[in-house]
This record gives C-alpha cells, structure tokens and sequence, in this order.
C-alpha cells in the first residue's frame, strides 16, 4: 500500500481512524480507503484492520479480521446504541462499503452535526 509515509508522522484525523496489524495509519479513510486496506490483508503480519473514532469521547469501534479460510469477520460495537454485531463476510468491496455506511451513522462529539437543519 503506498499512501505516502504517514506512519512516520500521521495526520490527525477528524473523524476515525483505520490502524493495521503492521502499523499502517489511515485518517479518514474512505470507501476506497477502506477496499485497498482490506484487500492488503493477509494472514500471517498483516491480518486486522481497527477502526476507532478520532475523538477519544466517542465509545464505538470496528475491526475486520482476514481468516484463515480467506473469510472475513467483522466486529461492531457501539455501546451508546446498544450495539454488538458479529459477522462473516468474502468481499472487501462489500465489507468498504456496509463498513462506510455504518461509520456515517456514528456519533463525532467534537464534529459538526451532517444532520441538516430543517428548523429554517
């Protein structure tokens, strides 16, 4: 993966940030972001991706495991919500984006609502 040498001095990430098993850093990675750290999994070195929230305040956190047999598990949990979901899952273009859509949903305490104001 060549994002530039971020692991030397990583920009600071305003929403959540990605880390792998071999000390990869993503800020803010995207959908995109996300496919290219999950298709450079491999079993043995480099077999996790964490996602965690930029701001220590938010509680909610991600993680996609490369398995053995070449599945992955996904690992979500986000206990303000009562959320804790486990699954299995072959495509790192699926995982990006259900993974993408679940990060928009969470809590950012320090970050502008994406919510729009409809009070107007």
């Amino acid at each position: 993966m060549d994002h530039g040498d971020v692991t030397s001095f990583p920009p600071s990430a305003d929403y959540y940030r990605a880390d792998t098993e071999t000390g990869d850093y993503w800020p803010d990675p995207s959908e995109d972001g996300l496919f290219e750290l999950l298709s450079d999994l491999y079993c043995t070195g480099n077999s996790f991706v964490t996602i965690t929230p930029a701001d220590d305040a938010a509680a909610w956190s991600a993680s996609v495991t490369l398995l053995a047999d070449g599945t992955y598990e996904i690992d979500r949990s986000d206990p303000r919500h009562g959320e804790h979901r486990r699954e299995s899952a072959t495509s790192p273009d699926d995982i990006a984006r259900d993974l993408t859509i679940w990060l928009a949903a969470r809590d950012y305490p320090d970050q502008p609502s994406t919510t729009p104001d409809t009070n107007w």
